[in-house]
Protein backbone atom coordinates (compact mmCIF):
# COMPACT_ATOMS: atom_id res chain seq x y z
CA UNK A 1 0.00 0.00 0.00
CA UNK A 2 2.95 2.38 0.67
CA UNK A 3 4.56 1.58 -2.36
CA UNK A 4 1.13 1.92 -4.38
CA UNK A 5 1.40 5.66 -2.52
CA UNK A 6 4.62 6.16 -3.93
CA UNK A 7 4.11 5.08 -7.37
CA UNK A 8 0.76 7.53 -7.02
CA UNK A 9 3.08 10.87 -5.48
CA UNK A 10 5.03 10.28 -8.73
CA UNK A 11 1.87 10.42 -11.08
CA UNK A 12 1.73 14.02 -13.02
CA UNK A 13 5.70 13.95 -12.43
CA UNK A 14 6.02 14.29 -16.37
CA UNK A 15 3.85 17.62 -16.60
CA UNK A 16 5.30 20.48 -17.46
CA UNK A 17 6.47 21.68 -14.27
CA UNK A 18 10.17 22.06 -15.33
CA UNK A 19 13.34 20.47 -14.25
CA UNK A 20 13.42 22.14 -10.54
CA UNK A 21 10.06 20.47 -10.20
CA UNK A 22 11.27 17.13 -11.89
CA UNK A 23 14.48 17.40 -9.79
CA UNK A 24 12.25 17.39 -6.41
CA UNK A 25 9.56 15.32 -7.28
CA UNK A 26 12.73 12.67 -7.62
CA UNK A 27 14.24 13.36 -4.54
CA UNK A 28 11.60 12.86 -2.34
CA UNK A 29 10.38 9.58 -3.67
CA UNK A 30 13.55 8.45 -3.28
CA UNK A 31 13.39 9.34 0.33
CA UNK A 32 10.20 7.75 0.28
CA UNK A 33 11.42 4.54 -1.80
CA UNK A 34 14.50 4.13 0.20
CA UNK A 35 13.25 1.63 3.13
CA UNK A 36 12.17 -1.16 0.46
CA UNK A 37 15.42 -0.31 -1.57
CA UNK A 38 16.85 -3.70 -0.07
CA UNK A 39 13.52 -5.56 -1.63
CA UNK A 40 13.78 -3.49 -4.70
CA UNK A 41 17.29 -4.68 -5.24
CA UNK A 42 16.20 -8.46 -4.86
CA UNK A 43 13.41 -8.24 -7.31
CA UNK A 44 15.62 -6.86 -9.41
CA UNK A 45 18.21 -9.28 -9.37
CA UNK A 46 15.66 -12.24 -9.46
CA UNK A 47 14.15 -10.57 -12.64
CA UNK A 48 17.34 -9.65 -14.52
CA UNK A 49 18.55 -13.65 -13.57
CA UNK A 50 14.90 -14.95 -14.76
CA UNK A 51 15.22 -12.75 -18.12
CA UNK A 52 18.66 -13.85 -19.00
CA UNK A 53 21.59 -11.74 -21.33
CA UNK A 54 20.99 -11.60 -24.85
CA UNK A 55 24.12 -11.71 -27.07
CA UNK A 56 24.70 -8.66 -28.86
CA UNK A 57 24.19 -8.96 -32.94
CA UNK A 58 26.97 -10.51 -34.59
CA UNK A 59 28.48 -9.12 -38.12
CA UNK A 60 29.33 -5.48 -39.34
CA UNK A 61 28.74 -2.81 -37.84
CA UNK A 62 28.46 -0.51 -40.68
CA UNK A 63 26.63 -0.91 -43.79
CA UNK A 64 24.70 0.50 -46.79
CA UNK A 65 21.30 0.13 -47.76
CA UNK A 66 19.26 2.28 -50.58
CA UNK A 67 20.06 3.14 -54.00
CA UNK A 68 20.81 6.00 -56.11
CA UNK A 69 23.53 9.01 -55.98
CA UNK A 70 24.96 11.52 -53.23
CA UNK A 71 24.75 9.11 -49.82
CA UNK A 72 24.39 10.49 -46.43
CA UNK A 73 26.06 9.16 -43.31
CA UNK A 74 24.10 8.30 -40.75
CA UNK A 75 25.52 7.96 -36.94
CA UNK A 76 23.50 5.31 -34.36
CA UNK A 77 25.06 5.58 -30.85
CA UNK A 78 23.87 4.29 -27.70
CA UNK A 79 22.60 1.05 -25.38
CA UNK A 80 21.84 -2.49 -25.63
CA UNK A 81 19.31 -1.59 -28.84
CA UNK A 82 22.49 0.14 -30.35
CA UNK A 83 24.91 -2.89 -29.26
CA UNK A 84 21.72 -4.75 -31.28
CA UNK A 85 20.61 -7.14 -28.18
CA UNK A 86 17.49 -9.17 -29.25
CA UNK A 87 18.47 -9.96 -33.33
CA UNK A 88 20.75 -11.55 -35.45
CA UNK A 89 22.81 -8.61 -37.01
CA UNK A 90 23.13 -4.81 -37.06
CA UNK A 91 21.58 -4.99 -40.13
CA UNK A 92 18.03 -6.67 -38.59
CA UNK A 93 18.35 -4.24 -35.38
CA UNK A 94 17.70 -0.75 -35.00
CA UNK A 95 20.94 0.65 -36.99
CA UNK A 96 19.63 -1.05 -39.89
CA UNK A 97 16.14 -0.51 -39.72
CA UNK A 98 16.50 3.00 -38.94
CA UNK A 99 18.72 3.29 -41.83
CA UNK A 100 16.68 1.61 -44.24
CA UNK A 101 13.50 3.29 -43.38
CA UNK A 102 15.58 6.89 -43.84
CA UNK A 103 16.84 6.40 -46.86
CA UNK A 104 13.44 4.92 -48.07
CA UNK A 105 12.34 8.67 -47.02
CA UNK A 106 15.34 10.65 -48.24
CA UNK A 107 15.25 8.74 -51.98
CA UNK A 108 19.21 8.12 -51.36
CA UNK A 109 21.77 5.10 -49.89
CA UNK A 110 22.56 5.96 -46.36
CA UNK A 111 25.95 4.29 -45.06
CA UNK A 112 25.22 3.50 -41.88
CA UNK A 113 27.50 3.02 -38.34
CA UNK A 114 26.60 1.65 -35.05
CA UNK A 115 28.66 2.54 -31.77
CA UNK A 116 26.35 0.86 -29.25
CA UNK A 117 26.93 -1.32 -25.68
CA UNK A 118 25.25 -2.85 -23.28
CA UNK A 119 23.84 -1.23 -19.79
CA UNK A 120 25.61 2.20 -20.86
CA UNK A 121 24.31 5.38 -19.60
CA UNK A 122 24.42 8.90 -21.37
CA UNK A 123 27.07 9.38 -18.93
CA UNK A 124 29.10 6.11 -20.01
CA UNK A 125 28.07 6.80 -24.08
CA UNK A 126 30.76 9.80 -23.66
CA UNK A 127 33.45 8.40 -21.83
CA UNK A 128 33.26 5.07 -23.52
CA UNK A 129 31.82 5.01 -26.56
CA UNK A 130 32.47 8.64 -28.51
CA UNK A 131 36.06 7.91 -28.39
CA UNK A 132 35.40 5.06 -30.74
CA UNK A 133 33.21 7.22 -33.06
CA UNK A 134 34.84 7.60 -36.73
CA UNK A 135 36.21 10.57 -37.21
CA UNK A 136 34.14 12.02 -39.77
CA UNK A 137 31.06 14.12 -40.44
CA UNK A 138 27.34 12.57 -39.91
CA UNK A 139 24.54 13.71 -41.34
CA UNK A 140 21.91 12.26 -39.10
CA UNK A 141 22.30 10.95 -35.63
CA UNK A 142 19.88 8.31 -33.99
CA UNK A 143 20.57 8.71 -30.10
CA UNK A 144 19.81 5.49 -28.47
CA UNK A 145 19.70 6.07 -24.86
CA UNK A 146 17.37 6.39 -21.77
CA UNK A 147 16.85 2.69 -20.82
CA UNK A 148 19.36 2.47 -18.39
CA UNK A 149 19.46 5.88 -17.33
CA UNK A 150 15.84 4.87 -16.17
CA UNK A 151 17.02 1.38 -15.00
CA UNK A 152 19.99 3.22 -12.59
CA UNK A 153 18.08 5.77 -11.69
CA UNK A 154 19.62 8.80 -13.04
CA UNK A 155 18.21 11.94 -11.95
CA UNK A 156 16.43 14.69 -13.81
CA UNK A 157 19.39 17.04 -13.19
CA UNK A 158 22.01 14.06 -14.09
CA UNK A 159 19.73 13.00 -17.34
CA UNK A 160 19.59 16.68 -19.07
CA UNK A 161 23.17 17.23 -17.99
CA UNK A 162 24.61 14.65 -19.47
CA UNK A 163 22.86 14.48 -22.65
CA UNK A 164 22.90 18.45 -23.42
CA UNK A 165 26.82 17.51 -23.15
CA UNK A 166 26.35 14.69 -25.82
CA UNK A 167 24.50 16.23 -27.87
CA UNK A 168 27.14 19.08 -27.92
CA UNK A 169 29.77 16.80 -28.53
CA UNK A 170 28.28 15.33 -31.19
CA UNK A 171 27.43 18.66 -32.90
CA UNK A 172 30.58 20.50 -32.85
CA UNK A 173 31.72 17.57 -34.97
CA UNK A 174 28.91 17.28 -37.14
CA UNK A 175 27.71 20.81 -36.93
CA UNK A 176 25.04 20.33 -40.07
CA UNK A 177 23.90 17.36 -38.42
CA UNK A 178 19.99 16.43 -37.72
CA UNK A 179 19.92 14.62 -34.58
CA UNK A 180 17.08 12.13 -33.94
CA UNK A 181 16.63 10.41 -30.19
CA UNK A 182 14.40 7.31 -29.45
CA UNK A 183 11.75 7.46 -27.02
CA UNK A 184 12.64 6.80 -22.87
CA UNK A 185 11.83 3.27 -22.64
CA UNK A 186 8.18 2.25 -22.76
CA UNK A 187 8.38 0.52 -19.19
CA UNK A 188 4.76 0.34 -19.01
CA UNK A 189 4.46 -2.03 -22.16
CA UNK A 190 7.25 -4.48 -21.17
CA UNK A 191 5.51 -7.92 -19.77
CA UNK A 192 9.24 -9.19 -17.79
CA UNK A 193 9.33 -6.52 -15.15
CA UNK A 194 7.20 -7.09 -12.16
CA UNK A 195 5.46 -5.02 -10.16
CA UNK A 196 5.90 -2.60 -7.72
CA UNK A 197 9.01 -1.92 -9.74
CA UNK A 198 7.56 -1.87 -13.10
CA UNK A 199 5.39 1.18 -11.71
CA UNK A 200 8.16 2.85 -10.10
CA UNK A 201 10.19 2.89 -12.80
CA UNK A 202 7.08 3.64 -15.74
CA UNK A 203 6.93 6.83 -13.58
CA UNK A 204 10.48 7.86 -13.78
CA UNK A 205 10.88 6.74 -17.38
CA UNK A 206 7.75 9.56 -17.83
CA UNK A 207 9.79 12.01 -16.44
CA UNK A 208 12.79 11.53 -18.27
CA UNK A 209 10.68 11.82 -21.30
CA UNK A 210 9.36 15.21 -20.05
CA UNK A 211 12.36 16.36 -19.42
CA UNK A 212 13.68 15.44 -23.33
CA UNK A 213 11.00 17.00 -24.54
CA UNK A 214 11.45 20.08 -22.88
CA UNK A 215 15.17 20.53 -23.58
CA UNK A 216 14.67 19.27 -27.11
CA UNK A 217 12.05 21.94 -27.78
CA UNK A 218 14.43 24.44 -27.64
CA UNK A 219 17.23 22.75 -29.31
CA UNK A 220 17.72 23.47 -33.65
CA UNK A 221 17.22 20.06 -35.40
CA UNK A 222 17.05 17.82 -32.36
CA UNK A 223 13.90 15.87 -32.30
CA UNK A 224 13.11 13.26 -29.69
CA UNK A 225 10.64 10.19 -30.53
CA UNK A 226 7.47 10.43 -28.10
CA UNK A 227 7.02 6.94 -26.23
CA UNK A 228 4.76 4.58 -28.00
CA UNK A 229 1.33 3.84 -26.22
CA UNK A 230 1.42 0.07 -27.83
CA UNK A 231 3.40 -1.92 -29.56
CA UNK A 232 2.88 -5.46 -31.90
CA UNK A 233 2.72 -8.50 -30.06
CA UNK A 234 6.08 -9.91 -31.63
CA UNK A 235 7.88 -6.31 -30.69
CA UNK A 236 9.90 -8.00 -27.51
CA UNK A 237 12.77 -10.97 -27.85
CA UNK A 238 12.52 -11.33 -24.02
CA UNK A 239 10.65 -8.89 -22.26
CA UNK A 240 12.54 -6.04 -22.72
CA UNK A 241 14.50 -5.88 -25.61
CA UNK A 242 13.02 -5.63 -29.30
CA UNK A 243 13.26 -8.63 -31.14
CA UNK A 244 14.10 -8.53 -35.16
CA UNK A 245 10.02 -7.45 -36.14
CA UNK A 246 10.16 -5.12 -32.85
CA UNK A 247 13.62 -3.35 -34.34
CA UNK A 248 11.73 -2.94 -37.86
CA UNK A 249 8.21 -1.62 -36.33
CA UNK A 250 10.51 0.57 -33.86
CA UNK A 251 12.41 2.13 -37.13
CA UNK A 252 9.36 2.59 -38.94
CA UNK A 253 6.94 4.36 -36.55
CA UNK A 254 10.56 6.87 -35.60
CA UNK A 255 10.41 7.40 -39.35
CA UNK A 256 6.57 8.01 -39.44
CA UNK A 257 6.46 10.45 -36.72
CA UNK A 258 9.95 12.59 -37.34
CA UNK A 259 8.03 13.15 -40.87
CA UNK A 260 4.44 14.15 -39.61
CA UNK A 261 5.93 16.17 -36.35
CA UNK A 262 8.88 17.90 -37.65
CA UNK A 263 10.52 19.24 -40.97
CA UNK A 264 13.97 17.93 -41.56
Amino acid sequence: MYLKFIITFFVGAEGAMGINGWQTKYLVAGALILPFSPFLWLQGQYTRRKIGLLPAAAGDIAGLTGTGDNTVELLVLGESTVAGLGAETHEKALAGQFAFRLAEHLGRPVQWTAVGKNGVTAYRTIEELVPLVPNKKYDYVLLGLGGNDVMKLSSPVTWRREMLRLIAILRERSPSSTIFMTNCPAINLSPALPQPIKGILWELSKMHQANAKEFTSRMERVFYYDQPSFVPPDFFADGIHPSEQGYAAWASAMITFFKENYKW
